[in-house]
């Protein structure tokens, strides 16, 4: 059994014990050795030789030195205590709080009381940066159960699929040929797509995505980003429009990744415009803003920051099986871009009315 240390209180309050009773020690002994010495040389001074008058002279003065110094000595250790004690209380009292809700954190519960430490800028430092801990990991917590919950409804949808397929095809209720294939084809997919997307969040969190910045121009970028997406446009009878600067916009950035932003916004773009998407790169103070408009379904005002968390979609009822992404994307494109030092960010005036996301980039010579 471990044996429980004894509380700080108690240690501060020994330890200004010992300071004081040093100093009162030291005090008394100086006095006494001092004094009395002090005090015969200045009456030898005053011409003074008879023995009696001087016997009495210095039993007086040590009567009433040894009186006034007792006094004082106890009138200082109370005061003293009683200033250490107040001291002490007021420097243990917010620590053993401090434990008591760091125990509670540490059970589990986040529901924490913080006490108000406002006696020293350290101890009310202290605090606070317990209070943004707390606050840290209850938001972490209540993110780690939604992103269970979201994961395993994202989950259902595949794996249902599959194993009705399996059932089908074992039952000889469906045929074995190439659509029936074709369709477990694509939700295994689906499966390793949300798989890979995962393992991007999670690196993307951890800021380990290896982005590897170089100058590069963006034109070039915007323009193989454009490419790559145009023939599922086509395919698909909708309009991709491109617009670029004249001249080369040089910025610090990993091409591959920024490719990857782009072709994300892109097929988020396809999957909810019904006519065409715009993709236009412009330099505005010292930044490339390249900016992905599309017509189609808009994002609510109230929404435009949620779009990038894990999962979200706007609308709901387009979760359960319709095979539009992981839901993960612009969760990792955000990442992409934050790495990049530059932001990515949400714009519409509401459903229907079309959606606009501008990645802003700092020039590479800014």
């Amino acid at each position: 059994m471990t044996r429980r240390a004894p509380r700080l209180v108690t240690r501060l309050m020994t330890a200004q014990v010992v300071v004081i009773a040093v100093g009162a020690l030291a005090l008394i002994a100086a006095a006494v050795l001092v004094a009395p010495g002090l005090f015969h040389y200045h009456l030898a001074q005053t011409g003074e030789t008879d023995p009696l008058v001087q016997h009495h002279a210095e039993e007086a003065f040590a009567t009433s030195f040894a009186i006034a110094l007792l006094i004082a000595t106890l009138l200082s250790l109370v005061a003293a205590g009683a200033v250490s004690w107040f001291l002490v209380r007021r420097v243990a009292h917010p620590v053993e709080e401090l434990a008591d809700a760091a125990e509670t954190l540490a059970s589990g519960s986040f529901d924490v009381a913080v006490p108000d430490a406002a006696f020293s800028s350290e101890i009310s430092r202290l605090t606070d940066a317990f209070e943004a801990m707390a606050v840290r990991l209850a938001d972490n917590e209540a993110t780690r159960r939604q992103l269970l919950s979201d994961l395993a409804h994202e989950l259902r949808t595949p794996l249902a699929t599959l194993e009705a397929y399996i059932d089908g095809l074992e039952d000889d209720v469906l045929p074995d040929d190439a659509g029936t294939f074709s369709t477990m084809r694509d939700q295994t997919a689906r499966l390793r797509r949300l798989s890979g997307d995962l393992r991007e969040a999670a690196l993307a969190e951890e800021h380990a995505l290896g982005i590897h910045l170089e100058t590069e121009d963006a034109r070039a970028i915007v323009q193989a980003a454009v490419a790559a997406a145009r023939p599922g446009y086509d395919k698909a009878g909708r309009t991709l429009g491109c617009r670029l600067p004249d001249g080369p916009v040089p910025v610090a950035a990993d091409a591959v990744r920024l490719q990857q932003v782009l072709a994300n916004l892109l097929d988020n773009a396809l999957r909810h415009t019904s006519t065409r998407v715009d993709v236009d790169l412009v330099v505005d103070r010292g930044n490339a803003v390249i900016r992905v408009a599309d017509d189609g379904d808009g994002i609510p005002v109230d929404q435009l920051d949620a779009v990038f968390h894990r999962f979200h979609r706007v609308d709901p009822s387009r979760r359960a099986g319709d095979g539009s992404g992981s839901g993960l994307g612009l969760t990792i494109a955000r990442a992409i871009v934050g790495e990049h030092g530059g932001t990515l960010t949400a714009h519409s005036r509401g459903q229907g009315t079309g959606a606009t996301f501008a990645v802003m980039l700092p020039l590479a010579s800014a």
